[in-house]
């Protein structure tokens, strides 16, 4: 289990609070997923990638508990502001990781700092993130 900093908790309750009064910030989704455990709907921020219209949603702090969940579940609700959409969600096996991730520092600038901060990735660049593919668990969102 990934412990997250009193800041990123209160970051992660204020993205949520925020979607459901519907006003979604920046490339901020809310996912959704039923507890591996308990089956309880357990809801975190992701940021989803686009890559040739299919969206992707990749783990950013190591061992994180809502990739165990969508692991055991495989599905879950993706949400943008009152928008809420059941989904499907695969895991891409290693050698298809690469790509994806090369797109997601270019689309979310900013969440690229977090894969450097929690040492999944060297840098920000493109070819770095590619490079982590066997440390970055991707999950293909397709409509359920």
């Amino acid at each position: 289990m990934t412990t997250l900093s009193p800041r990123h908790r209160i970051r992660n309750r204020i993205v949520i609070l925020l979607h459901r009064l519907g006003l979604p910030s920046g490339p901020m989704y809310l996912l959704t997923v039923p507890g591996r455990a308990t089956g309880r709907p357990r809801t975190t921020p992701v940021a989803p990638v686009l890559v040739d219209g299919t969206r992707y949603l990749v783990q950013a702090y190591p061992n994180a508990d809502w990739v165990k969940n969508v692991r055991a579940a495989g599905h879950g609700i993706l949400t943008r502001g009152r928008h809420a959409q059941p989904v499907n969600l695969v895991e891409l096996p290693e050698p298809e990781r690469a790509p994806i991730l090369r797109a997601f520092p270019a689309q979310n600038p900013r969440g690229a700092g977090a894969f450097v901060r929690n040492g999944l990735v060297e840098s920000e660049s493109p070819e770095d993130f590619a490079a982590a593919a066997a440390r970055c668990p991707l999950f293909r969102v397709t409509p359920r």
